[in-house]
Parts: C-alpha cells; sequence; structure tokens
C-alpha cells in the first residue's frame, strides 16, 4: 500500500515545475513512511512513497525494465503465478508489482485483466508522452486525474494535485455537494473538486502528449444471469473460495491482524484466517461507552476466543471523539459522512502500533445480500417493495435554504446501466457495488488507514468469492428476513460459536448521543462555519443542534458537522487547531 502521483504535460508545454514534484510527495508522506522515490523524463514525472509490505528491501519504486517504468499503490495477489507465466523474465525485485510491469511490456492495456487484487497503476512509457493509469475491479485502491491546460495530473489523493497547485481550490460542484448531503457520499467520475475527477474501478486509461486517448473497463462481478445450483455445491465452493482468498490476503513480510465485529462478515474472515494461518489472529473491536448503544464486543470475544485469537477491544469514549475529530474528517479530502469512520480511524490508530496490515470484513453484505434495502427491493410495489436510498437524509427537514433537486441522479443512472440478471435482488447489490461501495465503504477504509500507514485489505471482495457468491439464486441469499443465508450457513458449520443465525444487531456509532450531549456548544459553532452558511440558515442549524432527539434529526446535525470541519479544511485550506469546538472557534 503506497502512494502514487505524476504528471504528464504536451511537449509545447511550459517546462514542469520540480517544486510539484516535492508538493506531491508531502501530501502522499501518510501513504507511504518508509520511503519515496521519483523519475522525471521530458514532460513526465512519476512519484511514489512506500509502505513496504513485500519485498522490504528490494521493492523500492519506480520499478523499471526495458523502455517502461511503473508506480503502483496496493497488492497483486497472484504475483506468484504471473511470475510463473513469465518465464522468460529475469525479475530484479520480489515485489508483487513488478509482474504487471512485464505483462504491460508484453501484452500492453489487456493486461490488466490478469491482474488478482488491489491496485492503482501508473506505467511510463519512457521515452515517449506517453502514459497508462489502471485501477482494480472493485475501487478499493483510490486514483484521481484532473485534465489541465497543457497536460494531465494524477495522484491517490485529490489533496496531492491541490497542495502542489496543479488544480486550483474553487469551491465545490453543487451536485456532488447535494449527494453528500443527503447520501453521505458522491457518486460517479465526478468529484467534489472542479477539475477533480476519479479513476473508475475497474478503468484503464490510456494517455499521449497529456490527453486521454481511450478508456476501458473491467467488470468486478462474474458475467450471466442468476445460476440455478444446490446448497451443498454452493456451500462447498464457497469454503474453497474464501480459503483460496484469504490465504492470498495474508500473504505479507509484516505483521498483519484484522478488525473484528460481531457480525457474519468479519467472524467468516477470522475462522479462515485461523484455518490459513500458523500463528495466532490479532484481532482489534471498538465498543462504546454510552449506555444503550450497541455493543458487539462481547460477542466478537466470544468468536476471538473460539479462534485463539490475539483479541483487543478498544473503549471509544466521547472525549476520544471530540479530540480527534477534527484529524478524522480531515483524512477524507473526498468526503464521506459516515459515522463509522471515527471507530475506524480510532482502531486503525491503535493498530499501527503493532503492524503494516489489516484485513476486514467489507464487501461481505454487498456480495452476499445482507442489506434490509435488498429484501424491500425484492418485494414489488403493491408488497412494500421500494428501490433503495428514496429519501434523504434533509427531505423534510426544513433545515437547507435550498432543497436539493437532483441528489439521486448518480445513483439513478446505475440502476439504468444495470444488467438484467433475473433478479430484482442482484440488481440492487450490483447498483451498491458500483457506486456505494467503492465510494463510501471503500474510500472509508482507506483513508482511515493510510492516515496511520496501514494497508486495509478486504478478502470478501475477491473474483473468487465473487464467481461463488454473487450469481447465487435468491433463495441462498435471502430466506425471509435473513440476509447473507449461505454464508450463514457455512459459518455456522465451521464457527457456530458465531451464532450466525441470532438476529442482526448491527454496527451503530452512537454519534446522535454524543451530538444531543453537546449540541448546545455544537450549534453556534456549527452554524457560523462558511460552508454551512452557504447552505442553511444559521437559526435553522441551532434548532437541529438544540433539538436533535430524533434519529432523522441526529444524523443530519452529523453530517452538518462533518460537512463543517470537511469544507474548513479542504475548501478553505485551514489546518485542524486542537479539538472540534476549539477546531470550530478558530
Amino acid at each position: 500500500m503506497c502512494g502514487i502521483a505524476g504528471f504528464v504535460f504536451a511537449a509545447d508545454a511550459p517546462r514542469p515545475d520540480s517544486s510539484a514534484l516535492a508538493a506531491m510527495t508531502q501530501a502522499l508522506a501518510h501513504r507511504g513512511p518508509d520511503g519515496a522515490g521519483h523519475t522525471m523524463v521530458g514532460r513526465v514525472a512519476l512519484v511514489h512513497t512506500r509502505l513496504a509490505i513485500i519485498d522490504i528491501a528490494g521493492g523500492d519504486q519506480p520499478i523499471f525494465a526495458g523502455p517502461a517504468a511503473l508506480i503502483a499503490n496496493g497488492e497483486i495477489y497472484n504475483d506468484l503465478a504471473l511470475r510463473a507465466a513469465l518465464p522468460e523474465v529475469r525479475f530484479a525485485t520480489g515485489s508483487d508489482c513488478e509482474p504487471p510491469l512485464h505483462l504491460w511490456l508484453r501484452d500492453g492495456a489487456a493486461s490488466v485483466a490478469r491482474l488478482r487484487g488491489m491496485y492503482a497503476i501508473a506505467i511510463h512509457e519512457r521515452g515517449t508522452s506517453n502514459l497508462m493509469l489502471a485501477r482494480d475491479p472493485f475501487g478499493i485502491k483510490p486514483l484521481y486525474i484532473a485534465e489541465l491546460e497543457h497536460g494531465l495530473a494524477f495522484a491517490s489523493e485529490p489533496r496531492a494535485l491541490l497542495e502542489a497547485g496543479l488544480v486550483q481550490r474553487q469551491g465545490v460542484r453543487t451536485q456532488a455537494r447535494d449527494e453528500l448531503l443527503q447520501l453521505q457520499f458522491t457518486t460517479g467520475r465526478e468529484t467534489i473538486y472542479p477539475g477533480i475527477s476519479r479513476v473508475l474501478p475497474g478503468e484503464t486509461i490510456r494517455i499521449a502528449g497529456g490527453r486521454v486517448l481511450d478508456r476501458t473497463r473491467i467488470d468486478a462481478l462474474p458475467q450471466g444471469r442468476v445460476e440455478s445450483i444446490a446448497e451443498p455445491a454452493a456451500l462447498a465452493r464457497l469454503d474453497a473460495a474464501l480459503e483460496e482468498s484469504v490465504a492470498l490476503h495474508c500473504r505479507s513480510d509484516v505483521p498483519y491482524g484484522m478488525f473484528l465485529s460481531g457480525g457474519i462478515d468479519s467472524a467468516s474472515v477470522l475462522r479462515m484466517m485461523q484455518r490459513v494461518s500458523d500463528q495466532p489472529v490479532r484481532a482489534f473491536t471498538a465498543a462504546f461507552d454510552v449506555r444503550g448503544a450497541a455493543d458487539e464486543s462481547t460477542q466478537a470475544a466470544v468468536v476471538a476466543k473460539a479462534c485463539g485469537a490475539r483479541h483487543e477491544i478498544m473503549r471509544i469514549d466521547e472525549a476520544m471523539v471530540w479530540r480527534h475529530l477534527p484529524e478524522i474528517v480531515a483524512s477524507f479530502d473526498d468526503p464521506v459522512a459516515d459515522y463509522a469512520i471515527i471507530p475506524t480511524w480510532l482502531l486503525a490508530r491503535r493498530a499501527s502500533r503493532e503492524m503494516k496490515v489489516i484485513l476486514s470484513g467489507e464487501g461481505g453484505d454487498e456480495m452476499f445480500a445482507g442489506y434490509g434495502r435488498y429484501r424491500r427491493a425484492m418485494r414489488p410495489w403493491w408488497r412494500g417493495g421500494r428501490g433503495m436510498r428514496r429519501q434523504g437524509t434533509f427531505d423534510g427537514l426544513g433545515v437547507l435554504r435550498r432543497q436539493p433537486l437532483h441528489w439521486r441522479d448518480g445513483i439513478a443512472a446505475i440502476e439504468l446501466r444495470v444488467p438484467q440478471r433475473g433478479s430484482r435482488l442482484a440488481a440492487a447489490q450490483e447498483s451498491d457495488i458500483a457506486e456505494w461501495l467503492p465510494h463510501d465503504l471503500l474510500l472509508k477504509l482507506d483513508r482511515c488507514l493510510m492516515a496511520h500507514g496501514v494497508e486495509g485489505r478486504t478478502p470478501l471482495l475477491d473474483p473468487a468469492v465473487a464467481a461463488a457468491g454473487f450469481l447465487l439464486p435468491d433463495d441462498l441469499k435471502v430466506r425471509g428476513r435473513m440476509g447473507k443465508w449461505l454464508l450463514r450457513r457455512w459459518l455456522e458449520t465451521q464457527l457456530p460459536e458465531a451464532r450466525p443465525f441470532a438476529p442482526k444487531q448491527g454496527f451503530t456509532v452512537p454519534v446522535g448521543a454524543w451530538i444531543a450531549g453537546a449540541g448546545d456548544r455544537l450549534a453556534s459553532l456549527v452554524a457560523r462555519q462558511p460552508g454551512i452558511e452557504e447552505i442553511a440558515a444559521p437559526e435553522a442549524v441551532m434548532r437541529l443542534f438544540r433539538h436533535a432527539t430524533g434519529r432523522r434529526e441526529q444524523h443530519a446535525a452529523w453530517t452538518l458537522l462533518f460537512y463543517a470541519l470537511w469544507h474548513r479544511t479542504h475548501v478553505l485550506g485551514l489546518a485542524p487547531e486542537g479539538d472540534v469546538f476549539e477546531t470550530l472557534a478558530a
């Protein structure tokens, strides 16, 4: 896991200023605390900051071979298989990122279809201004571009483009801001920053002379319609896929562990880590100090004990949240107003004292149909069924100066493009995998862990697991009010202590209770922030914070608090100053 950046300018462009390389390197230093490298040839530059996981001594980047140079962020899990398939190559390093360079030299842009892993890759054809950028099909690793007057720049995070002065801060895109307020994340290619866009999941971009030549994409999910398979065969296939994926995701030259909740997904990952590892697994769980808050730590401890894991429960209290929230939000240059960023960031900070790699269960709900919204989407309208994300956070609350009108356009566009597989359930899952997963959950995991120099791995988001799970018939995903049926059945046989058929408690963060307790202090501080004054009347904001007793009102208050801190840092360019109250008062 690393940070990458660079640019390619046209031949008639002014010669690039090398200070931009230094600024990008500094902006991405948290992603690669173990070293940095760069190369500049003519008007093409590549920058790499390294988090050393595989081949600690010899895996520095850029990697050079023949007429090309590569920088990459991520892990190629089929590295050993790719090396075996290239017997003619004398590899210069043990890095898992070297085989993609030799594959590219042989097969060109089509070579990325052979990669199994999470990655953002840039390859420069030295001696020319040709550049290739590629991102993994699930969008686990981020990559952004900016098309400039004289060329194109790219980076693992938008902040590198902004802090290098390659893109100027120009406020925010209104539609993206509306999406963030209503959905808690933003959709599609365009980011919230004018002039900065995402390389989409699975996309490969070819660039020459600073201009995009073409774009192609690889699908994350298997092709075809919902299959017919009996439960015993499906269970055997799932077991094999999970074992293969987790074993690959545990490959590391540095210590690794996992984040463990009391839920099905992380319990499944832990059980398989136990099977493939010869040492006790190190597991971390978050718990909260609020009376009545959902607390999965007790069940997580039971699961950890059954698997012989070395388990630690981290207690998160209100004081910790207010002290660190400005730093947490500052990690999200691409904003995600998901309150799960709080425990994820704090757990990553704790885990970073011991290890550089963390496995987690992201993707299990999407791949195996765990959300209640999927069950609603399965039903026809006359039986109470409804589409997903039909109501935004601020609908009907009377807080915003202007009611957002087009906040759902990005979601609707994806729904129209989802292939017809003969199942409403599969369509709902695929919509989430296309937008919610990369632009909320995976972005959250990436920014929270990389803020502390820790790599996050997601073994449930793997081609073999997708082949074993996504195209299952509906009744092997959902039965009655129970989602993730097949995964629960597998866990029941492997780890009955996980109680896979117990009612789902759900993972919630008691941010509403914390806001309610500090509502009077927060009300005026949030209301007077420039980013908030643009979108809401101060009196409406203060009323919301002082009377945030309902769930929707608390969620809306949290969203405004997040946006106030985010706007201050990433639009106004002001660094956090102390705790949340001191930062907002500065």
